[in-house]
């Protein structure tokens, strides 16, 4: 059994915090937070050990997982990686590419696994959709939020939309050659309200909206494929395939049959909504984190992808900021 301890015990540490108490395969130790009072209340509600410094909850354990802000994951994973401890760290997986850079050479010096929180890709709902996606030639993503203080000591784009950045990296599956995007500071002193496109060397073309101040919540993806539309709702969890065929045989009298003309004769339209499992996305990559230590294997989300995840929305980020200064 893993021992784990868990570094930040805010809103997502707990949750982090529940899902752990419900693995049976780990065994949590405890966890450190830098606020006293959230601390204790924390070791009161869920009757586990709060550490007084971040350097002996690792020592107590084998895996740590960082929950902690941005700005702080480099510091608390640099410290686990040298104790020779596996680290589960959250989106996005450092504050600069330097420091990612440097969690990438101490995994391998030490021997040791890391896993970003790119939570989406155990969304049940993508989850269902992904052996549906072959080779999608444009995707259109919108991650829309209500506005909620907690988050504004980043942009949205590394808060919110780095999430469809990393689904779709996975999805197309090609290098990104181009970025091109735009950005509004509304009531932080980054952007809150973000919209990119990204070009991808196949000839795929991203279309990525995101916004924290939005009137109602929203987390949809759209790809495009070849005779293929899959439709993802990660807020809902609900995915449907829409896909054409060539028809054949006598039309049913619920048939949607389009008649391309008689060179290319006619395209039956076919529903689906693959079956979605109700399962809890924070619980499985956890779960999942812990198997591939077990078993020596590759973590689904590894330190690469959330590397590359970031190197694209800092690009997306440097985009943004030209057009803001031609603005003034």
């Amino acid at each position: 059994m893993l021992k784990i301890g868990v570094l930040g015990a805010g809103h997502l540490g707990k949750i982090h915090i529940k899902c752990i108490k419900d693995i049976s395969e780990y065994e949590l130790v405890g966890f450190y937070d830098a606020l006293p009072e959230n601390a204790h209340a924390v070791a009161e509600e869920f009757g586990i050990q709060s550490f007084e410094t971040i350097e002996s909850l690792i020592e107590a354990v084998d895996v740590v997982d960082i929950v902690t802000p941005t700005l702080s994951h480099f510091h608390c994973a640099e410290k686990a990686l040298k104790a020779g401890k596996h680290v589960f760290i959250e989106k996005p997986v450092t504050n600069t590419l330097e420091e990612a850079e440097e969690l990438i050479r101490l995994s391998k010096e030490h021997g040791l696994k890391i896993q970003v929180g790119h939570v989406e890709r155990f969304n049940p709902a993508f989850v269902a959709a992904q052996s549906h996606l072959k080779q999608p030639m444009f995707i259109e993503t919108h991650r829309l939020a209500q506005f909620n203080p907690r988050g504004l000591d980043v942009p949205v784009v590394l808060d919110l939309m780095i999430h469809d950045i990393d689904v779709i990296l996975k999805a197309v599956g090609s290098k990104v050659e181009k970025v091109s995007a735009s950005g509004v500071n509304v009531v932080a002193d980054t952007p809150d309200i973000a919209n990119a496109r990204l070009e991808f060397a196949n000839g795929c073309v991203a279309n990525l909206t995101t916004s924290r101040i939005a009137v109602k919540n929203m987390r949809k993806s759209r790809f495009f494929q070849r005779d293929a539309y899959i439709a993802v709702d990660f807020l809902e969890k609900k995915s449907e395939i829409v896909r054409m065929k060539d028809a054949t045989g006598e039309e049913g009298p619920f048939s949607m049959v389009l008649d391309l003309g008689e060179d290319k004769g006619k395209k039956e339209i076919i529903f689906e909504n693959p079956k979605v499992n109700p399962t809890n996305a924070i619980r499985e990559e956890l779960f999942t984190f812990h198997e591939a230590i077990i078993n020596d294997q590759q973590p689904i989300v590894t330190i690469e992808d959330g590397y590359e995840a970031l190197k694209v929305a800092h690009q997306i980020l440097e985009e943004i900021q030209k057009n803001l200064e031609k603005i003034g």
